[in-house]
């Protein structure tokens, strides 16, 4: 009897399962095929992290990344690891050792700073530092100065009670490369995703126009397209840095380099929606609202495009590192962002040189971020495109 009970159970959980696979909606069906891609899983996660990270930079890092918030008395120093312990005992609250400055007959009397073994610097929580602000911004732009103060605070995660802590060590002028890392990938985040919002709103205007009209329409957008893909990137980039004036705000270049991006950054995308309006323009749903009176715009905007809303999004994830390493890219060779401003890009042009490969290696840390943040999006992106036809055969 009991066999019998347990025949019958297992036929109607398995009836349960087919019923919620095929009466899911088409984001429940994404995400569970997703789910079972444990590859794009992790770089989720780090690419979440990442992002909290840009995003809480200003709170996470000790001090100001710019030249305002630089040590001094540690440049080109080497990474500082918090200890619990030392030659001297054990403590509950993490310590650095302390530093002395003294000049030495080896470096020609030359100021040389030393580690203090004997001397304690203990590490304290939500600490009140340098000011910084949410949600501020100050652009010159053609002569007119625009800006709000945004939300001002003082407080940050973690600080020391004497001179500083650098987990990641100091450049040459002193500042602080693990805040600068922190703020950089802010930076090219937000480049890319001004970036890519500029390129998604271009291609679905254009690709979706001239799929859905075809004709003298099509053949028109189709050549701008072509002319848009030809453009070389580098020589367009050298010219208008050319043109960027000298009094321009970091700010200003920020936005500048942004919308560039985005404005030539369209046409792939565009291709693939006019690629797919051309074959469902004709289908009967489409002409179903057409008879009712509904505009193109309405057709396009509500109908044809929501049909293909997973694939626009996987899209949009694979776009993101191309405009990263773009940003990255044109920074590196000095042609997008410059100092001030941190991002990938700005700190990559400082291990070009061979004496900080052999002498300063700690200035590749940021190049590790780098890396992460760009194979994340790449397996995201992987991820999201497996998962995009949740009815497919493959396993």
């Amino acid at each position: 009897m009991a066999g019998t009970d347990m025949e019958s159970v297992a036929p109607l959980s398995d009836r349960k399962k087919k019923e919620a696979y095929f009466t899911a909606s088409q984001s429940q069906l994404v995400w569970a095929r997703f789910k079972k891609n444990r590859a794009a899983l992790i770089a989720g996660t780090i690419l979440i992290v990442m992002i909290a990270m840009g995003l809480l930079a200003p709170f996470l890092s000790p001090y100001d990344p710019t030249i305002a918030g630089r040590n001094p008395d540690y440049q080109n120093g080497a990474p500082q690891i918090p200890m619990f312990c030392d030659h001297n005992g054990c403590s509950m609250r993490p310590f650095l050792h302390g530093l002395k400055r003294e000049r030495s007959i080896k470096t020609n009397f030359r100021w040389v700073t030393t580690i203090d073994t004997e001397t304690r610097r203990y590490v304290y929580f939500f600490v009140e530092g340098s000011e910084y602000s949410y949600f501020g911004f100050d652009i010159n732009l053609f002569g007119a100065d625009i800006g709000w103060r945004g939300l001002t605070f003082n407080t940050h995660l973690f600080g020391v009670d004497q001179g500083g802590i650098h987990l990641f060590g100091t450049d040459a002028g002193g500042k602080d490369i693990f805040s600068r890392t922190l703020h950089a990938i802010w930076t090219s985040l937000a480049v890319g995703t001004i970036g890519v919002v500029i390129s998604f709103i271009l291609a679905l205007i254009i690709g979706g126009v001239s799929g859905y009209f075809g004709g003298r329409i099509d053949g028109f957008f189709q050549m701008l397209t072509d002319a848009v893909r030809t453009v070389p990137a580098i020589p367009l980039f050298m010219a208008l840095a050319a043109f960027i004036p000298d009094e321009w705000s970091s700010e200003a270049r920020f936005f500048f380099i942004s919308i560039i991006l985005g404005l030539i950054g369209w046409p792939t995308l565009a291709r693939r929606v006019r690629t797919h309006l051309l074959t469902e323009r004709n289908q009967e749903y489409v002409l179903a609202a057409k008879l009712c009176g509904a505009s193109p715009a309405h057709v396009i905007g509500r109908h044809l495009l929501p049909s293909f809303t997973s694939y626009i999004i996987v899209d949009l994830v694979i776009s993101f590192p191309y405009m990263v390493l773009s940003e990255t890219a044109l920074s590196f060779i000095g042609l997008g962002l410059k100092e001030p401003v941190n991002s990938l890009g700005v700190l990559l042009q400082n291990v070009t040189s061979a004496d900080v490969l052999l002498n300063y290696q700690w200035y590749f840390i940021p190049v590790i971020f780098f890396v992460a943040m760009v194979l994340a999006f790449v397996f995201v992106g992987d991820g999201l495109r497996d998962a995009a036809d949740p009815y497919s055969d493959k396993k």
